[in-house]
């Protein structure tokens, strides 16, 4: 099987491409990435010259490319997004971009030039909007809060009227926050690591009560590759690990592993718009695909926490002011 992978050089494309070829040597994979924001063509540096993995650089939203690349493979997986909740407070336009027209240049092409080929959206648990009690399922309906919520919400509409109307064989994916390697320092983990390592204040939201759900990046990546092999067509999948947690804690607990005082951590003005709770229904994945997470929140933390105090050189080149802003969305 040759699979497209789009946006590979960011955090999850990053650690499914590393994962697939590893566990199914059998797939070759064509990475398309534009190097925009959140990638890194260092997190697959060492696998350029692989047999079965090839890069390309260019945007989802250029047809043309787009076109040439979809003739040749088996299976697409849009990983390509903005995804910064903040940025797209400041900027809505470049996720417009990207999570709608790019999504939209996918799908045409494989309308037009390969309608064999698997098409995977993977999307997330923002569109469901916020929920105090309970757990959203893949039936419920759509509110996103923020325009980046807002276009997923949109790509995956887009993606269910293709099925639906030119039978295009697709699944849609809907996890929750991931945290692992080669995430891109903006986000709250990698964040409070980096800012807690040079001592800086950690910024935190309000009075920290927003509650998510944690999974770990190659949990994430193993229901992609199930879903992938076994999804039914047109259905879509929610991918969580029941590991809810606030995020004050989820700071609290990166201070503690660093010996790093509370004291650092600083409460800031909050995010327009901000849900307080995420939760997702993941029991028709693991009931009909038999899937189920490996790594414990704990340790696999902790092993993330370890692998941004070992790779300094891979996100001292990443780190601005504006990305480690407190309050990024006054920047735009």
């Amino acid at each position: 099987m040759k699979i497209l992978v789009t946006g590979g050089l960011g955090f999850i494309g990053t650690n499914f491409i590393r994962h697939t070829l590893s566990k199914s040597p059998e797939k070759a994979i064509i990475n398309l990435d534009k190097i925009g924001l959140g990638a890194n063509p260092s997190n697959l540096k060492d696998i350029m010259n692989e047999k079965n993995y090839r890069f390309i650089q260019g945007d989802i939203s250029d047809q043309k490319t787009v076109h040439k690349l979809v003739e040749k493979v088996n299976a697409i997986i849009n990983f390509a997004a903005e995804t910064h909740v903040d940025r797209s407070i400041a900027d809505p336009e470049p996720f417009i971009k990207s999570n709608v027209i790019g999504t939209f240049s996918l799908l045409e092409a494989v309308r037009n030039v390969n309608n064999d080929c698997k098409y995977i959206q993977v999307s997330t648990d923002e569109i469901y909007g916020d929920i105090l009690e309970g757990s959203f399922c893949e039936t419920d309906g759509l509110n996103p809060s923020n325009p980046y919520s807002a276009t997923k919400a949109s790509a995956d509409m887009l993606c269910l009227a293709y099925h639906r109307t030119y039978g295009l064989d697709l699944n849609i994916t809907r996890c929750t926050n991931n945290y692992g390697p080669y995430q891109f320092p903006e986000k709250l983990i990698p964040k409070t690591i980096i800012r807690a390592l040079k001592n800086l204040p950690i910024p935190v939201y309000g009075t920290g009560t927003n509650m998510r759900d944690w999974i770990y990046g190659l949990d994430h990546c193993g229901a992609m590759l199930l879903v992938l092999d076994k999804g039914r067509p047109g259905e879509i999948y929610n991918i969580s690990s029941g590991n809810e947690i606030q995020n004050i804690q989820i700071v609290q607990k990166i201070l503690k592993f660093l010996r790093k005082p509370e004291d650092l951590i600083m409460f800031v003005e909050d995010r327009p718009g901000h849900d307080l709770r995420y939760s997702l229904d993941s029991s028709k994945l693991r009931r009909e695909l038999s899937w189920k997470p490996k790594h414990t929140f704990q340790s696999s933390l902790e092993e993330t926490v370890k692998w941004y105090v070992k790779n300094e050189s891979w996100w001292k080149l990443l780190t601005t002011d504006k990305i480690l802003s407190p309050t990024p969305w006054k920047l735009g």
